[in-house]
């Protein structure tokens, strides 16, 4: 008899352990989907604050021949038919819409249009060093959420702007935000995303809204401007910043204890700057984008004055690209998840196209053949863009420990050295060697760079170093948080290494943590 309760209380203890296990792995999978879900929101938060950084500098533009014309003493206000365009800088800013400066009487005009324009660039160049540090250390929702802050500021400055020094501190002031907002944004992005291919296809998400502020923004001010006044279309972008914060606010709180004790320590940003690897992938960033920095500020003038363009042919010249630059980020995006291995392929093959489209430029006589190239060099951004930003996260995934905003503040740096120095810069060369001889210089500055990217092909052969957060997970998950991450990074193993003989290892490793999670450790962390 004693036999037979024995074994019914033993039954009764497997019911109520699978039940236990049962309730556990239902609230492990509903957080799971609450996490997915949080993501996918945080990608969108991040895209709307790339949109709006890019679109800021556009809408600028239309205000410059009023500033131009106050300058000159004329009185009269330019309308807002006068050029449209705008160049960008950083991971987040780089227009394919072309800053076509008004003309000026004066060298010293030229050089205050020049200055104003890469002014954004510079102080990015300046901040970047130290923002990339501060992200690495606070973690990502602060340093963006301080960005969009300053975007906020910057957009209110730029709608009572009414003379130089404000616009110019305006202006610096979009670069100040676009250094924590655009480094803090991607690095997020990375951070979300840590498998392939769901982290190539939220970049190529975040470079899709950055070319389309460049598309929109012309048209979105330019009507603003005509109809309800220049402060208008500030004001509208300035509420949408807000929105985007809140946003922000109410899907990761930034700063909590939670976030801070479970960030592991990032490597340096000196120390990554040296690391070969990080080096090849961020001068290809950086000369790539020579070409559309020094074109903006100079296309304008050639095609006046070798082919009598109009007003309208100028512009629109800068349309037909948006649609070759998304078209690569697809392209790229299938090709990675079919072919990770040739990443670095994508990229010199991307830098190759536009080398060869930046030496055809001069050779157009028409309206129609000057869209074939500019096509060709947009087309080619997409391709490196694309394939080298993800890379960067993996390099850091394998050779350092996984906290992102030193390497994209790096990224950043690369763009921001194109986009600073093209407004001041590219008009001194065509005006000293030619608009032909600046072409055929950054082409050949591409095509030669394009074979360094040998160097990356064994990059996706790498093993995953012994980071600080492998020796955090291994001491067990302290919460559903590393729980979480456990199981991203699990499945991101399976993505990198499928042959990996530690896999095994890890998901048993992962079994025996899982069983030791107690509902008090659970709820004391938050996945954030």
């Amino acid at each position: 008899m004693s036999e037979v309760g024995g074994a019914g209380r033993a039954r009764a203890a497997v019911a109520r352990l699978s039940e236990a296990v049962g309730e556990r792995r239902q609230r492990l999978g509903t957080a799971m989907g609450e996490a997915r879900r949080q993501r996918r929101l945080l990608l969108v938060v991040v895209c709307v604050a790339l949109l709006l950084d890019n679109m800021l500098y556009m809408v600028i533009v239309p205000i410059i021949p009023d500033y131009i014309a106050t300058m000159r003493g004329g009185g009269a206000t330019a309308g807002p038919s006068a050029p449209a365009g705008g160049n960008g800088s950083g991971g987040g800013n780089r227009s394919l819409l072309p800053a076509r400066y008004p003309p000026a009487t004066g060298g010293n005009e030229d050089v205050q249009i020049g200055v104003l324009f890469a002014s954004k660039a510079i102080l990015q160049l300046l901040v970047n060093p130290l923002s990339g540090t501060l992200i690495d250390r606070v973690g990502y929702e602060m340093p963006l959420l301080a960005g969009l802050a300053v975007m906020f500021l910057s957009t209110a400055t730029f709608t009572f702007a009414e003379n130089y020094a404000t616009l110019f501190a305006a202006r610096s002031l979009q670069g100040l935000g676009s250094a924590f907002a655009d480094t803090a944004g991607i690095a997020l992005i990375a951070d979300r995303y840590p498998e392939e291919p769901a982290r190539s296809r939220a970049l190529g998400t975040a470079l899709a809204c950055i070319s389309f502020g460049s598309l929109a923004a012309p048209p979105f001010g330019g009507v603003l401007y005509e109809f309800a006044g220049k402060r208008v279309p500030f004001l509208v972008l300035a509420c949408v910043c807000l929105l985007d914060g809140l946003l922000l606010l109410a899907l990761a709180p930034p700063g909590t204890a939670a976030a801070r004790a479970n960030m592991p320590v990032g490597t340096p940003i000196h120390r990554l700057m040296i690391d070969p690897y990080i080096a090849v992938v961020a001068g290809a960033l950086a000369t790539c984008n020579i070409p559309l920095a020094f074109l903006e500020p100079t296309i304008a003038n050639w095609m006046k004055d070798s082919m009598g363009a109009s007003e309208w042919e100028v512009g629109l010249a800068w349309l037909p690209p948006f649609f070759p630059y998304v078209l690569g980020i697809y392209i790229t995006v299938r090709l990675a998840a079919a072919y990770p291995h040739l990443q670095w392929f994508y990229g010199a093959l991307g830098m190759a196209i536009i080398g060869a489209s930046s030496c055809l430029v001069p050779a157009c006589r028409n309206f129609g053949q000057v869209i074939v190239p500019l096509c060709g060099i947009c087309f080619g951004i997409a391709l490196v863009d694309t394939a080298l930003l993800p890379t960067l996260a993996f390099l850091v995934d394998v050779r350092h420990v996984s906290v992102y905003g030193s390497v994209y503040a790096i990224a950043d740096i690369s763009y921001s050295v194109a986009y600073a120095l093209g407004p001041i810069v590219a008009g001194q060369i065509v005006h000293t060697m030619g608009f032909a001889q600046l072409n055929l210089g950054m082409g050949l500055a591409n095509v030669l760079y394009a074979p360094v990217l040998l160097l990356l092909r064994n990059v996706c052969q790498m093993k995953p170093s012994h980071s600080e957060r492998n020796i955090l997970l291994e001491e067990g998950p302290k919460g559903l948080y590393d729980t979480i991450k456990m199981e991203e990074h699990k499945g991101m193993g399976k993505s990198l290494h499928p042959a990996d003989g530690m896999e095994e290892n890890g998901m048993n490793s992962y079994r025996r943590d899982l069983t030791g999670v107690s509902e008090e450790d659970s709820s004391d962390y938050e996945y954030s």
